[in-house]
């Protein structure tokens, strides 16, 4: 019993020590803008089609059960604003997240992984070249701003699609919906998206290059460790996630 959960505490400390050195090798000098731009172009590329089609649906359904709900409760005024702020606030990080950790996450993963069993990482370490920095700095600032650039694009699907839907579906008035919203929604539920963007973008991509880091085994390994690269993520996401929204409220007064 006390073995796994030592193992456990272990690679969080690992994984952690590995995310501090992330963050303290970004000022430094020479940066990696080529590998910066193709592992940014090549995240958008394996996500930006598959967040657009997510959102569309999680969208309307979020419209739906809410259009339903405000409609038995007599408030069909306010279906909008509970309807955009779901989305802006929770989904759209949310479905951002989920695809950049199980597109650019695992190829992250499975990138550095192979590196490892080839021995690639371990020759740069004896050239005294980090592979942190060479490396993981670029996917991760890649992740990041791939996250927040997708986090925009599936909030105004998600907005777009949830007024389609709620406007010709259940018969929804089109100015109660944009009213209600712009009466409720604030800039700075926007902005709370966006730092929630960011903030999951660097977990996906610091997760799956500590996996990748340390994977073993050859190439069964590997896919191991892009398994476990995702699940860890999710996990982590969902939590991140909670203490972001709660200190929010705490912090930001809400309109009325």
């Amino acid at each position: 019993m006390a073995a796994p959960l030592t193992g456990a505490l272990r690679q969080s400390g690992s994984l952690f020590a590995l995310a501090l050195d992330v963050f303290r090798a970004l000022p430094r000098r020479p940066f990696q803008v080529k590998e910066f731009i193709q592992q940014a172009w090549f995240i958008a590329s394996v996500t930006i089609l598959p967040t657009a089609l997510v959102s569309i649906p999680f969208g309307a359904v979020i419209a739906l059960q809410l259009g339903t709900l405000t409609r038995q409760l007599g408030a069909q005024s306010y279906t909008g604003a509970a309807s955009v702020l779901a989305v802006l606030r929770e989904a759209s990080p949310i479905v951002t997240a989920l695809l950049i950790a199980g597109a650019g996450g695992s190829a992250i993963c499975a990138d550095l992984g192979s590196r490892k069993i080839r021995e690639e990482i371990d020759a740069m370490e004896v050239l005294g070249i980090s592979p942190i920095q060479r490396l993981v700095v670029p996917r991760v600032l890649a992740s990041m701003l791939v996250a927040l650039l997708l986090n925009g694009l599936v909030s105004v699907v998600g907005v777009v699609g949830g007024y389609v839907f709620n406007v010709i579906v259940q018969g929804g008035t089109p100015g109660a919906y944009i009213a209600s919203f712009t009466a409720l929604a604030q800039l700075p539920d926007l902005w709370t998206a966006e730092i929630k963007a960011l903030v999951f973008g660097a977990i996906a991509a610091v997760v799956a290059a500590y996996k990748g880091l340390n994977a073993g085994g050859g190439p069964k390994g590997v896919g191991d460790a892009v398994n476990q690269s995702v699940v860890i993520t999710f996990m982590l996401l969902f939590v991140v996630n909670f203490v972001i929204t709660a200190v929010y409220f705490q912090v930001v007064p809400q309109k009325i």
